[in-house]
């Protein structure tokens, strides 16, 4: 067992209830309506690593309540991330499996008189909220006999009242310091067919309602979730408190989540950058999605190396990018294969034969202490023979085989069998920081080119080192990503 002093504030809480006998039960649980992120990858990890550590087992649970957004093919492509990670799951479940369950649980409410049916419009909900400060103002229907709530609520399922023309909120505090526990709306009437549910159901629960419910119908025993929803923690208590009778309820622990410099993370603005254009979908390799990662060449143990590096606190931070690219360069150099290729070719002939150079490893006028080609000079040609530059042509460079001594080495690929291909590469999505705003969009942060590789190109499946340039992987027969170059800046 670990000693308490050496272990994060959830972990420590995790062996104290070890301690007391109770049995570990973490969950994940993302919103169908878009592709995971690296963010989302720490989330699951800690979850996991946790139930792993102390016996326990995880649930993934999509909370899928907004039909409006969701939608399966989001649901399979992030069990299919989850499984390329390698994060596994004991127990798949859906908040939509408990949306009869969730339905009682608001009766409940209704019944103890702590749940009403508010005709008011959402303008006037939203100005009867108050402000921080600033008490909130309580609705003429706040005191409506439960009986008549309790029809109302019917009502409001069977489709007798219009998209929008009626809430249940709940009854708390309307004058709390903590704006969510202002008599918050838990049910909604929403005309939109359900991605598994189709149209059985007219009224939807909100988030705040249904997930702290959809962890304790679980048994969860340490609901993990990022720093943002602490000031709804007394929400979530307050729910599962007045809804069930439970002697061990789940209990949330909130910390930082993961923020990347020149990196956005959250799928409403990676949805945006879709949306205008910046990028071709949720798995272009710009994208810090997991998917846009698998793509550009990321290995999954260096995602999951580097996510848990990053730790677990309170403390917002946010980590340099070139971190991850530590831990995906470390893992790639000790499995790639190298192979060369000419990315800006400049052909050169030696009698008969002909070949592909770096247009960078040639200069007519160098500077001082040049050590590749240049007009008289001699140089080798990587592991084949040493040449010097006799005369430069409009299309080529004349050059001899020579036993001279070489200033420095460079690399080449033989014309007569060279394999013209397609290169993607990608700079940051953003200039600096975290912000998305318009002037810190990159709009031209990926760059197609041509270049000829050695035949072996062929025969490579998955992560390659090009020979001084960087790592890449092959997304078609002639067409490769770069995955990160070969400096280290971390």
């Amino acid at each position: 067992m670990e000693r308490l002093e050496n272990v994060n504030f959830i972990e420590r809480d995790v062996i104290e209830s070890v301690a007391r006998g109770q049995k570990i039960i973490t969950r994940y649980p993302p919103e169908p309506n878009g592709y995971m992120h690296i963010g989302h990858a720490k989330a699951f990890g800690i979850n996991r690593g946790l139930a792993l550590k102390y016996g326990g087992r995880t649930n993934l649970r999509f909370d899928d309540t907004n039909p409006e957004k969701e939608d399966m093919k989001y649901v399979d492509a992030m069990q299919r991330d989850l499984f390329w990670l390698g994060l596994e799951w004991e127990n798949l479940f859906f908040a939509s499996d408990y949306y009869e369950d969730l339905y009682k649980m608001a009766q409940t409410l209704i019944k103890k008189g702590l749940a009403y049916v508010d005709f008011s419009t959402a303008d006037e909900i939203k100005e009867m909220k108050g402000g921080l400060g600033i008490p909130g103002r309580e609705s003429k229907y706040r005191n409506t006999d439960s009986k008549l709530n309790m029809t109302e609520f019917a009502k409001m399922r069977s489709g007798d009242y219009p998209d929008g023309h009626c809430v249940l909120r709940a009854k708390i505090d309307m004058s709390s310091g903590n704006m969510n526990m202002r008599d918050p709306v838990i049910y909604r009437i929403m005309r939109v067919p359900h991605y598994r549910t189709g149209t059985d159901w007219l009224i939807y629960p909100l988030y705040d309602f249904a997930h702290p419910l959809s962890d304790a119908i679980e048994n969860i025993s340490h609901s993990n979730c990022s720093l943002e929803f602490q000031d709804h923690r007394p929400l979530y208590d307050w729910f599962i408190a007045n809804c069930l009778d439970m002697k061990t309820p789940p209990r949330q622990f909130e910390f930082s989540r993961l923020n990347v410099e020149q990196t956005i993370v959250g799928k409403r603005f990676l949805k945006r950058l879709i949306d205008e254009g910046v990028v071709d979908g949720w798995d272009d390799p710009r994208m810090p999605t997991i998917s846009g990662m698998r793509r550009r060449g990321y290995p999954p143990q260096a995602i999951m190396d580097f996510v848990t590096s990053t730790g677990v606190s309170k403390t917002p931070t946010t980590v340099p990018l070139s971190a991850l690219e530590y831990y995906v360069r470390t893992h790639l150099d000790k499995t790639a294969p190298r192979i060369s290729i000419v990315f800006n070719p400049l052909k050169i002939k030696i009698g008969k034969r002909e070949f592909w150079i770096e247009q960078d490893d040639f200069s007519e006028s160098p500077p001082e202490g040049w050590k590749r080609l240049t007009v008289g000079g001699v140089v080798r040609l990587r592991e084949f023979m040493n040449i010097k530059c006799v005369k430069v042509h409009k299309d080529y460079l004349e050059c001899v085989e020579t036993d001279e001594n070489h200033s420095g080495i460079i690399h080449w690929v033989d014309a007569k069998d060279a394999i013209e291909i397609t290169v993607n590469e990608f700079e940051p999505l953003l200039f600096k920081g975290t912000a998305l705003v318009e002037e810190n969009i990159n709009k031209d942060s990926k760059r197609v080119s041509k270049a000829f590789a050695s035949p072996e190109i062929l025969n490579i499946d998955g992560n390659f080192q090009a020979v001084r340039k960087g790592f890449y992987i092959k997304e078609d027969e002639r067409v490769i990503n770069k995955t990160v170059g070969l400096k280290e800046r971390f």
